[in-house]
């Protein structure tokens, strides 16, 4: 269940360690936002807490979520030696056998994906699946193809949540489906504000990920603006929508409302100057808009 985010930062040579290398393999620290947002949506589903459940939901989603990383960096290693941001990692450097990555990533995607399926249930199981396949198969060899790509990349990257809410309930109904379809939404403009900030590192490894193929134009601008824009009612649904019961409450709508208008205030001024240090201002805004908005639907989560 991966999301497609990384950082821009340029790699700077590092210490080699076996430890460190499954490390930046599996892209721990991002692998990690991603089992805080299904974690948080576990919350919207759960009256109590099921430990097994929960950790088994942390265990197999990082297990799922380092494997995927890991096959992608397989996938894309020469072109990872053309990119300053991932010229370090281990396969590029030869610090880590292609075998090596492969298996490691395959087993530990395989073993996530029955984690999931044997403890938090089947659609949890299906859903992992999902995820794996689609961005290691669909999404990664496309990302050189065509900016697709991050239309397609935008399922796995939603599955998390509804992920959680499903291992919470084993309801694979209508509340898991908001919460992917606000993290859905919210991954075009935080995606494009990332590739329009790494754009020329990007363009090394000949990736298409901007939206049009100008580049950092003012219709791509216009485009972060428009999503950004649409963020703010999909983000209210889990609020809004004529459920048995709202799933959050009147302080969750507010806070929703308000991270989906500065994202938006930062997409409109970048739509003004076209200038990269504004796109890095709405990456930014948009790092802190998830977990913000998923902790405070749990914090103001209604009774079922």
């Amino acid at each position: 269940m991966p999301v497609q985010a990384e950082s821009t930062a340029t790699s700077t040579p590092v210490k080699s360690s076996f430890v460190r290398d499954v490390a930046m393999l599996f892209k721990l620290r991002l692998t990690l936002l991603v089992i805080i947002s299904a974690v948080l949506s576990y919350y919207m589903g759960a009256d109590e807490t099921n430990v097994s459940t929960l950790t088994a939901l942390c265990v197999g989603g990082l297990l799922l979520t380092g494997g995927s990383n890991g096959l992608n960096q397989a996938l894309e290693r020469e072109w990872d030696k053309l990119m300053l941001r991932t010229q370090n990692r281990p396969i590029p450097t030869g610090r880590m056998s292609l075998r090596t990555a492969v298996v490691l990533s395959m087993t530990a995607g395989i073993l996530g994906i029955l984690i999931l399926w044997y403890y938090c249930g089947t659609a949890c199981g299906i859903l992992g699946a999902s995820a794996f396949i689609l961005y290691v198969a669909f999404y990664t060899p496309m990302k050189r193809v065509s900016s697709l790509a991050v239309f397609i990349g935008a399922f796995p990257g939603a599955i998390p949540p509804m992920l959680g809410y499903v291992a919470a309930t084993q309801d694979f109904g209508l509340e898991a489906g908001l919460l992917f379809a606000m993290q859905f939404m919210w991954q075009f403009p935080h995606f494009w504000a990332i590739a329009w900030v790494a754009h020329e590192d990007y363009m090394r490894g000949g990736y298409k990920l901007l939206p049009f193929n100008e580049g950092r134009s003012k219709a791509t601008a216009y485009q972060i603006l428009l999503y950004s824009l649409f963020l703010i009612p999909v983000s209210l649904l889990p609020w809004a929508l004529p459920l048995e019961s709202p799933m959050t409450g009147n302080i969750a709508a507010i806070i929703t409302a308000a991270a989906g208008a500065v994202m938006s205030y930062y997409s409109f001024m970048l739509v003004k100057s076209c200038d990269t240090a504004d796109a890095r201002k709405v990456m930014f805004a948009s790092f802190f808009y998830l977990p913000i908005v998923q902790l405070a639907y749990v914090l103001d989560k209604l009774p079922g």
